[in-house]
């Protein structure tokens, strides 16, 4: 907190010797010169010294390492222990499913704490801008082939479901040159259904619980459908109208 001051008393001190030949003001300078040495550079130009930088860009580097982004490495982490889980004894045993249930437990419940960890305190990364929607998409994905793999699942399900998750995603960056396409609470309660429905998938449920989560995948394929149409609905919105925005403005430009 001392540093930067001293170097500006040093810098103004050493000036007014210049100027004034005053031997107490050049003492002074001499004195705190060195302190003001790591903030600023040897030439008084006022620009950060090389330590500094340095310094700076370590702290930059150490704020990946907050408990969201750790959150987010847990749950791609987990993505190879939940195949191992799910393929173990065959892919039937009802142990080593309740195991696997678990696993996937919990990398549904660190989806929910990571982002709203980030934004409430400020934890936002670049780093987790990226990883977090791979983690998603990755514990999904993998699930869902396994599911399908092992027969429990048939796989146009699998591919309704990946193929919305890839094709809006692609969407979301063919159109953030015109504005962001914001969650909608329908997709946030497609997320909801498509967890609890893959869950109780990935238990070896029977009788009345078996037919139950028929119709919760069933509810969790329609949400996804009809989301993605929507999401597609709002990209046709925001490039029609990002279009007319820039169109208006290139003929007030010109006029």
């Amino acid at each position: 907190m001392t540093g930067v001051p001293a170097s500006a008393a040093g810098g103004s001190s050493g000036a007014q010797g210049a100027r004034g030949a005053a031997a107490a003001d050049g003492a002074r300078s001499e004195v705190s010169g060195p302190a003001a040495g790591p903030a600023t550079a040897p030439d008084g130009g006022g620009k950060p010294a090389r330590g500094g930088k340095i310094a700076a860009a370590a702290v930059n580097q150490a704020s990946v390492w907050n408990v969201a982004n750790l959150l987010t490495m847990l749950r791609l982490l987990l993505v190879p222990g939940f195949v191992a889980l799910m393929l173990t004894g065959g892919g039937y045993d009802p142990a080593w499913r309740s195991v696997a249930w678990a696993a996937f437990a919990i990398a549904m419940i660190t989806d929910l704490f990571d982002g709203h960890l980030a934004r409430t305190y400020n934890l936002v990364t670049d780093f987790g801008k990226i990883a977090d929607p791979i983690a998603d998409k990755a514990i999904m994905g993998a699930a869902l082939v396994c599911l399908s793999a092992l027969g429990d699942l048939p796989w146009w399900v699998t591919a309704v479901i990946l193929g919305r998750e890839l094709g809006i995603t692609l969407l979301r960056f063919l159109v953030i040159r015109y504005g962001v396409i914001p969650a909608s609470r329908g997709g946030k309660l497609k997320t909801l259904t498509q967890g609890v429905a893959v869950g109780m998938y990935v238990l070896a449920l029977t009788g009345w619980l078996a037919t139950l989560r028929f119709w919760v995948m069933a509810v969790a394929v329609v949400l996804t459908v009809a989301t993605g149409l929507d999401y597609v609905r709002q990209a046709i919105v925001l490039r029609r109208r990002g279009i007319a925005e820039r169109a208006a403005a290139l003929e007030e430009k010109e006029a």
